[in-house]
């Protein structure tokens, strides 16, 4: 397992749509191992292969101590909402206001492409949709209300 650099707010593979994973292939299975270690040694909860170079549709979560691999997701239901502070390890020592469901039922396909479906609340749902939007080209500063703000600012 490597650590891979984190690509930051301002780079051009942020802004662009991760591609369909077709087959599972040794190197996939690399890079999502890549992927968790990663996102545990900046101390992250969720991270889109986007965020480490890669436009494929992959993300990693692990809320609560509960690791996921989601390959393909796609979001099917939401209901409810919360507005909280969001932060990104793409940009580093940020944050900002943004409102996303509170609840979220994804169907995605694990590491040996089986597909299954997940629901999650409060920030399960959270990290769910922040990082399918990271597969799309988007960032939270996108939908974030009001300023983008240092973590040092906190109240």
């Amino acid at each position: 397992m490597a650590i891979r650099n984190i690509r930051e707010a301002g780079d051009d593979v942020l802004r662009k749509k991760s591609k369909t994973v077709t087959e599972m292939t040794p190197r996939l299975k690399q890079i999502i191992e890549d992927m968790f270690e990663t996102m545990y040694d900046a101390y992250g909860v969720g991270l889109a292969a986007p965020q480490v170079g890669i436009l494929k549709k992959v993300v990693v979560i692990d809320v609560d101590d509960q690791p996921y691999v989601l390959i393909n997701p796609e979001i099917l239901e939401t209901s409810g909402e919360q507005t909280g502070s969001e932060g990104c390890l793409s940009l580093p020592g940020k944050h900002a206001v943004v409102t996303r469901p509170d609840y979220v039922k994804v169907k995605a396909q694990d590491v040996d492409m089986n597909w299954y479906e997940l629901e999650g609340t409060e920030m399960l749902a959270r990290a769910i949709c922040h990082e399918c939007d990271h597969l799309e080209g988007v960032l939270y500063t996108d939908i974030m209300e009001g300023p983008l703000l240092d973590n040092e600012d906190e109240d």
